[in-house]
């Protein structure tokens, strides 16, 4: 019999659980766990995990999470499912990207069982989680006072990772490298499949975000034959891959007047925002240095002289077309501009 194992918790197939996963204790003597729920089919198939909360002020993967698995009609007709929709509990806790040691969890992989309290949290979610996968998909928001248009990051030059990403379902896709010490970086390694995914803004829920999200899971998880189709699924959406991407960046400090929107399309030579005084006056404004769609920003109003402010990601094809395309889909997971 195929048993899945993880730490002490053994789970069958056809067998739905929620398990606690210990990590560390705090200092006063309380556990923490990793909140785990595992959901088998009795067919063999695909085992995937769905991740949220490597930086624990990202919130939008969790309530992704806890919709997936609450939804009445989800049911997975085989292979395994692994949702943990917070890796870093402590952040989640203490509303904060980091580890209580000041590290970043996405920067310590695969980490150490004798290493610091971050590359001890990645040590367990590498050697319990990971390994045991085929596919993975790692939920993440911008930054604190950063929004992110729902977009893909994946190695695109993996013809395998390749077909997810564009079987996910959002509109942009970034070729991205991988970075030392992440958690994407450290999955591949271990020869499973990863597509991160970038949406909305730390702290806050951002309905269009989880609700992309969302479907995004769910067209996986269909086109791995994990999940029967749907006479509600919808046409398929082809992502356009990016090119190149860049910030561009104050060039005066002061108090913001932003122009644009997440998904505009943006012309060499365009006003993105005015910077003015305390007292008014218009100081500079901030142009583009070339053409593209605006996938992110800076939310906060005031700035200092080179902050980044506008990411700006570059395509072959004509941008009119993909601001066109992320509005249908915009009005699609939420009709009649529904917040």
């Amino acid at each position: 019999m195929d048993i899945l194992k993880i730490g002490e918790f053994e789970i069958l197939p056809g067998e739905q659980r929620k398990i606690d996963l210990p990590v560390a204790k705090l200092y006063t003597d309380a556990n923490v766990s990793l909140p785990i729920h595992i959901i088998r089919a009795k067919k063999p198939g695909p085992t995937i995990f769905v991740s949220a909360a490597v930086h624990g002020d990202e919130l939008n993967g969790i309530e992704i999470i806890r919709r997936l698995i609450n939804e009445k009609k989800f049911k997975i007709i085989k292979g395994t499912l692994i949702a943990v929709p917070m890796v870093n509990v402590y952040g989640v806790v203490n509303q904060s990207r980091y580890m209580p040691d000041r590290r970043d969890l996405n920067r310590c992989f695969p980490g150490s069982a004798k290493g610091s309290l971050a590359g001890r949290v990645a040590h367990i979610f590498l050697n319990e989680i990971v390994k045991h996968c085929d596919y993975g998909i790692d939920l993440h928001t911008g930054a604190i006072h950063r929004s992110n248009l729902p977009q893909i990051r994946a190695d695109m030059s993996d013809a395998a990772t390749k077909e997810l990403a564009e079987v996910f379902g959002v509109p942009v896709v970034l070729n991205s490298n991988l970075v030392d010490g992440s958690l994407r970086e450290a999955a591949v390694r271990n020869e499973t499949k990863i597509l991160l995914y970038e949406a909305g803004e730390a702290l806050r829920f951002d309905e269009f975000s989880i609700r992309a999200g969302m479907k995004g899971i769910l067209n996986v998880l269909q086109h791995l034959g994990m999940k029967r189709k749907t006479s509600a699924s919808k046409k398929k959406v082809v992502p356009f891959i990016a090119n190149g991407s860049q910030w561009v960046r104050a060039n005066a400090s002061g108090i913001v007047h932003n122009i644009v929107n997440l998904g505009d399309q943006i012309t060499k030579g365009q006003v993105l925002a005015e910077i003015g005084s305390p007292y008014g006056e218009v100081i500079d404004a901030v142009k583009a240095t070339r053409s593209g769609i605006l996938i992110g920003k800076q939310n906060i109003p005031l700035v200092q002289e080179g902050e980044a402010m506008f990411h700006v990601a570059y395509f072959s094809e004509d941008d009119e077309e993909i601001a066109e395309r992320i509005e249908t889909i915009h009005d699609q997971l939420l009709p009649d501009n529904e917040d």
